[in-house]
């Protein structure tokens, strides 16, 4: 509108269309990396966290983090391909806050294997622990967002469900049907709940840094348009926009947070 400044439209502030006072999110894998990244950066937007990982006392350090941050935090020891660890989780969040706002299915990942050394167990474990443990974690949520105010499901997927590399046969598969059950729920649940994805590149963490040495990051740089690997924080901002009212047009779809890789840049022969 003519007269406003270039920062305010319709009467609001941009801004504060990222804020989420109020609400209470659900972070898988939170203990460390992209999920703990996460947690930071919706407890800095106002959210109330509750992280759930396996290793206990890394979940609890970042909730200490989120309560500093004047916000309120659960640590949940919570092994994703548990059944009644994801059902657990639940029942904590809606007993120490009333409700679920927003959920960030971040826990999975498998490494590399050749085709022909990947055996039928291991396909299916790793499709288990990154595709059907986000679907049973959506299912138990989704019915809690639809008591209250609606919600937000952000889905970490991966580059690799879109660009074929020769040792990711399972878990490019995995991530591929991930980014699919995106859209099947967000078809399914809009408008009440938005669900979307993020398709991570490869992110300076934990889970990535012994795979590499001085040689092979200096390659994977090179392979990478941005010149560089990506931060915990370009993914947790990423979240933070699609689960916050920012993003309230936005369902279905995969916001690609890779450094624009249109080939792939694993740098290891099969």
């Amino acid at each position: 509108m003519a007269g406003l400044p270039a920062w305010r439209y319709l009467g609001h502030m941009v801004f504060d269309r990222f804020k989420l006072d109020g609400k209470v999110a659900v972070i898988t894998g939170a203990g460390r990396g992209i999920g703990a990244g996460c947690a930071r950066a919706l407890a800095e937007a106002g959210a109330d966290i509750v992280g759930g990982a396996r290793t206990i006392e890394q979940v609890e350090e970042v909730a200490e983090e989120v309560r500093a941050m004047g916000r309120r935090a659960l640590a949940v020891p919570c092994d994703v391909l548990e059944r009644e660890q994801l059902e657990n989780l639940v029942a904590r969040a809606m007993d120490a806050f009333g409700r679920i706002d927003i959920l960030v299915n971040n826990a999975g990942g498998y490494p590399p294997v050749p085709a022909l050394r990947t055996s039928e167990k291991a396909f299916e474990e790793c499709f288990r622990f990154n595709v059907t443990t986000a679907f049973l974690l959506s299912r138990f949520v989704i019915p809690h967002m639809l008591e209250k105010d609606g919600g937000s499901i952000v889905n970490i997927s991966s580059s690799a469900g879109r660009i074929p590399m020769s040792g990711f046969v399972a878990y490019g598969t995995a991530k591929s049907a991930l980014t699919f059950m995106t859209r099947e729920f967000a078809m399914e649940f809009a408008p009440r709940v938005r669900v979307n994805a993020i398709a991570v590149g490869s992110t300076d963490t934990s889970s990535l840094g012994p795979f590499l040495d001085e040689d092979s990051r200096a390659k994977m740089e090179e392979l990478t348009p941005m010149r560089r690997l990506g931060e915990v924080d370009d993914i947790a901002i990423g979240a933070m926009y699609l689960a916050s009212p920012a993003s309230s047009f936005v369902t279905g779809k995969v916001l690609e947070i890779d450094g624009g890789l249109i080939t792939g840049n694993w740098p290891f022969p099969v």
